[in-house]
């Protein structure tokens, strides 16, 4: 009895095929993206260069450590106080716009702070300087950087307002949203020296120092 062939199964599709999977699993997959913070670094400095004193008084100390707990230390004050974290941006913008400055040359006349002649004299000499535990996790580290940036964002959005009539925000966006072939307009330039203006008022005086290790 003679033995029947095995019909012959048509492979010419299955490439196409294949490449479609490969495109709807492209496109249907979600790719997890780190979160981070878009940071600025100075340039490399020629010579080195001793760093100017700063007053304690000026220094807003917060020091996160191997626990992920939040310790702030304000101006002359010696004991490090344990704070939550939804309240770091509101003692950092009543620091930053503080206004103690009592001689002429400190004196700020825009800030609406209470005047505390124990804490910074005007936002252009306050620092605040961030100190972490080599042990505390990243997330806790963005959620603390995060926090004191909204604090210069809400000093400057007040200024600008104050100034221009628009918050600091919607001004970089629409910076940055410019076309590039009309970045030499007399208005884009307005509009860039608008927002340095701005900025001087409330300088990212934002300092991390190297993390630590504490025993």
């Amino acid at each position: 009895m003679a033995r029947r062939s095995a019909p012959e199964v048509n492979a010419g599709s299955m490439a196409d095929i294949a490449f479609l999977l490969l495109i709807f699993f492209l496109v249907t997959t979600t790719i997890e993206v780190d979160s981070g913070i878009a940071s600025k670094l100075p340039p490399p400095l020629e010579d080195e260069v001793e760093p100017p004193p700063i007053k304690k008084k000026n220094i807003f100390q917060v020091l996160v450590n191997q626990n992920n707990q939040l310790l702030v230390n304000v101006g002359e004050k010696d004991e490090a106080i344990p704070t939550e974290v939804d309240k770091l941006t509101e003692m950092a913008v009543a620091f930053l716009d503080n206004g103690g400055g009592t001689e002429p040359r400190n004196a700020c006349n825009y800030c609406q702070g209470e005047g505390d002649p124990n804490l910074s004299d005007n936002p252009k000499k306050a620092v605040i300087s961030l100190l972490n535990d080599r042990q505390a996790s990243y997330s806790m580290y963005l959620t603390v950087t995060n926090e004191l940036v909204r604090a210069y964002t809400q000093l400057r959005n007040r200024e600008a307002k104050r100034l221009f009539n628009e918050t600091y925000e919607s001004m970089v966006q629409r910076l940055a949203d410019w076309p590039s072939t009309d970045q030499d307009s007399p208005e884009y330039e307005k509009l860039d020296e608008q927002i340095k203006e701005v900025r001087e008022l409330f300088p990212r005086n934002l300092s991390e120092a190297e993390p630590q290790n504490r025993e």
